[in-house]
């Protein structure tokens, strides 16, 4: 066989390695041979890993020389993978594009010494380099690269290991033998394999019929030097990285090309392909048809983008996490839609509700109204399996559990809410806010639309679902949710619920319940599908997905740390009433207090003694803040940040010297949801009320009356601590925009220059109650 093996040296003692981010010794559950992975979540599992490295990876724009700064990225995560516990090799192109750049220099450094012994002078001539023959390259860079993959890796700790190989290696049956031999030895010693074909000796591509069948493939590039390897390795996972996103349904750069992101065997004759990338010998086509011979094969294949600057660092380890980068070959074909079908299908029935007439939205959450009532028992019951499989599972908090319980009260609640929407609801689409006469018969409107596709990801509280929904379809929307493992069985009843109510409009298609393995950044990353994303659930959510959805506005808050400020001319019954409410009615609410504020004035008074007794009988326990703990000498124990959102029966109570003080402490500590004054003092009340810059204040009312239905909404979306566009309870008007209607006859911009014959009026025109354009 011909073939070089080259082992790195062993690390000096006086080396110390760059540090890379520490991740714990990963588990993987034995494979059975032949099978790929079905779902991209299970490439967690991947123990055995090919990283192929395309010619456009590893060169530069210029194809001379190596794109360094990507290599070292690629390095860095093999490496990460590597000390995982996992078996990494490496089929690399780059030797040609290395050893053209030494060469170039030779030659020019050899011409410009000829040139100035020719002709004694200081200026040089022009000088140009003659065509490169590709295989003397080959032999001049493989060295150098092969010395570059050493001293990147020796940084990691990690050793590697240098394969050369050729087409007739792998006819040979003892040769194959050889390779595989070595190949085991250099895995067993937690090495990485670094292969290459021997473009040196290699003959040129030509056309052949390989990848014909299981048994036979054609070594003529690295696709399917990796491919081969792959399967004669028995390998998990096959990562090969190009300079393309993945696979397109038609030539990248199209106007319809859209990235394809599970490929199934059978789906290669619907697709079209378009030209090789600026270097290389292969081609998409080609990377196809390897991916699917190694699938055959019994290994998962992602083909992804190696060049991209924003995702380089991190491609390889977001492919093996299982995130939905690149193009995945799967033999397993969902049963279901793609989650992006989903988002089609929304869209298109999304607009044909937003045409229907009101009265139309409204019977259909009517409808909605009575099949909560009707079917509460079958609702019951799921949302029972849910509740015992989550207490089971020994995974959920106690207010998690809370938050996923369904009751009778709740439906009905929920079914009253909605029929309230359905009648306020009659006047929302299409209203006319603003009328203006720019011109004679030339008249411009300002209507209300819906904003689109939106995207309700939640967790446990299944009456999110129908609230949501109905709130979609009376501002028009489509809709996708995605809601937590939790309550699948409580949401998948519910949904049906809701597409049995569309359809009796046909328009059951506009509210999507992604049921697939969908990770919720995934999710966020569809931002030419999806207009606007709600989260509901905890702050740990809102915060992940504020940072996942860089392309999508994100309409929620992320933490409802909320108070209540009892002020020294406060009512003792008012305040205690308040206080209890607020804390005790619905712990696990975003809108339950956290934090008692006591003005100082009141400790050790008969009202803050009642207080206290009231929250100890209602079992909460509390934290003391560190101004209250120092007047106390025996204090609860003392709070350890006075941000925390309890959403238990838990709450901090800290002590205040004014009204003023209060106003301070909640701007500096609170999240801008709900903060309460109780006081008898108007002048307090109402300076409280103007100062403090949160989405609702309240004067001698709970927190827990932050709330669509409960503000007259009829239902919500979620609590909104933005500035922009919606903030408070998120109703049906948060979930509309505007667009600009102009009716003209034959009007040009022209006719209103100096030489033109109009001018503009822009006259105001009245606008009647409920004007619909």
């Amino acid at each position: 066989m011909f073939a070089r093996l080259a082992l790195c040296s062993r690390l000096q003692s006086n080396v110390h390695p760059v540090s890379i981010r520490k991740f714990s010794q990963a588990k993987f559950f034995p494979r059975p041979h032949g099978k790929s992975f079905a779902h991209r979540s299970e490439l967690k599992q991947a123990k055995r890993i090919v990283v192929k490295l395309g010619s456009a990876v590893v060169t530069r724009g210029d194809e001379c020389g190596l794109a360094l700064g990507r290599l070292a990225s690629i390095v860095e995560q093999v490496a990460m993978l590597q000390n995982q516990g996992r078996e990494m090799m490496i089929v690399t192109s780059g030797a040609v594009a290395f050893g053209k750049q030494r060469l170039r220099h030779e030659i020019l450094l050899s011409q410009s010494v000829r040139q100035a012994l020719h002709s004694g002078q200081n200026q040089l001539k022009e000088m140009s380099v003659p065509v490169l023959e590709a295989r003397a390259c080959a032999a001049a860079g493989q060295s150098g690269l092969m010395a570059l993959y050493e001293a990147m890796f020796t940084q990691y700790s990690t050793c590697t290991a240098q394969i050369l190989v050729t087409n007739l290696d792998f006819h040979d049956e003892q040769k194959r033998r050889n390779l595989n031999s070595t190949l085991h030895e250099l895995l067993r010693m937690n090495i990485v394999p670094i292969i290459n074909t021997n473009d040196a000796v290699v003959p040129p591509p030509v056309p052949n019929s390989d990848l014909q069948g299981v048994n036979v493939i054609s070594i003529k590039d690295n696709d399917s030097l990796a491919a081969r390897l792959a399967v004669e390795m028995k390998v998990d996972l096959l990562i090969a990285l190009s300079d393309v996103e993945g696979l397109y349904d038609s030539p990248p750069g199209t106007d319809d090309a859209k990235l394809i992101d599970i490929f199934y065997p059978g789906d290669q004759q619907s697709i079209t392909y378009g030209t090789k990338s600026r270097v290389g010998i292969g081609g998409m086509e080609a990377k196809v048809k390897a991916a699917l011979w190694a699938l055959q094969g019994g290994t998962s294949v992602v083909i992804a983008n190696g060049t991209h600057p924003k995702v380089t660092g991190h491609v390889i380890t977001d492919i093996v996490e299982g995130k939905k980068v690149g193009t995945f070959f799967s033999e397993v074909k969902p049963a279901g839609p793609t989650v992006e079908q989903q988002t089609e299908m929304a869209r298109h029935a999304g607009r044909t509700l937003a045409s229907l007439l009101p009265e139309q939205r409204g019977e259909i959450i009517c409808c909605l109204a009575e099949l909560l009532t009707e079917k509460k028992d079958e609702i019951l019951n799921a949302n029972k399996r849910d509740m015992e499989l989550a207490a089971a599972s020994g995974r959920f908090s106690q207010p998690l559990i809370n938050r996923l319980s369904l009751s009778t009260s709740k439906l009905n609640s929920l079914a009253i809410g909605l029929r309230q929407l359905a009648v306020s609801s009659r006047d929302s689409v299409g209203r006319v806010l603003r009328r203006t006469r720019v011109a004679n018969n030339l008249e411009l409107e300002q209507i209300t639309v819906p904003i689109g596709v939106l995207l309700v990801i939640f967790e446990s509280r299944p009456d999110c679902l129908p609230q949501v929904s109905a709130l979609a379809i009376a501002s028009g929307n489509a809709l996708l949710l995605k809601g937590g493992k939790e309550a699948s069985n409580t949401n998948r009843i519910l949904h049906q619920l809701t597409q049995e109510a569309l359809s009796i409009h046909g328009v059951a298609d506009a509210i999507q319940l992604v049921s697939t393995r969908e990770e919720v950044e995934d999710l966020c990353r569809l931002d030419k599908m999806i207009d606007l994303i709600i989260p509901r659930g905890s702050s740990q959510l809102v915060r992940d997905i504020q940072r996942a959805a860089k392309g999508i506005p994100v309409l929620g808050h992320s933490e409802g740390v909320c108070h209540v400020y009892v002020d020294q001319d406060a009512s003792i019954d008012k305040a205690i009433d308040v206080v209890r409410d607020s804390k005790c009615d619905y712990p696990a609410a975003c809108n339950a207090m956290e934090t008692l504020l006591i003005h100082r004035d009141l400790l050790r008074t008969p009202m803050f003694d009642q207080i206290i007794d009231m929250l100890r009988t209602e079992h909460v326990k509390i934290h003391a803040g560190p101004r209250f703990a120092s007047y106390l000498t025996f204090s609860p124990s003392e709070v350890k940040s006075l941000r925390t959102e309890y959403g238990d029966l838990e709450c901090c109570i800290e002590v205040v010297d004014s009204m003023q003080d209060a106003v301070d402490h909640i701007h500096k500590y609170g999240s801008s949801h709900t903060d309460v004054i109780v006081t008898e003092n108007e002048e307090t009340a109402e300076q409280f009320l103007q100062q403090v810059d949160s989405a609702c204040v309240f004067w001698n009312s709970s927190s827990r009356f932050a709330d669509g239905y409960r503000f007259g909404l009829g239902a919500e979306v979620g609590i909104s601590t933005a500035r922009i566009h919606a903030r408070g309870p998120v109703g049906l008007e948060g979930l509309l925009t505007t667009k600009w209607v102009l009716r003209g006859e034959g009007h040009t911009v022209a006719d209103f220059s100096e030489q033109g014959s109009m001018k503009y009026l822009h006259e105001n025109i009245p606008v009647p109650q409920g004007s619909f354009s």
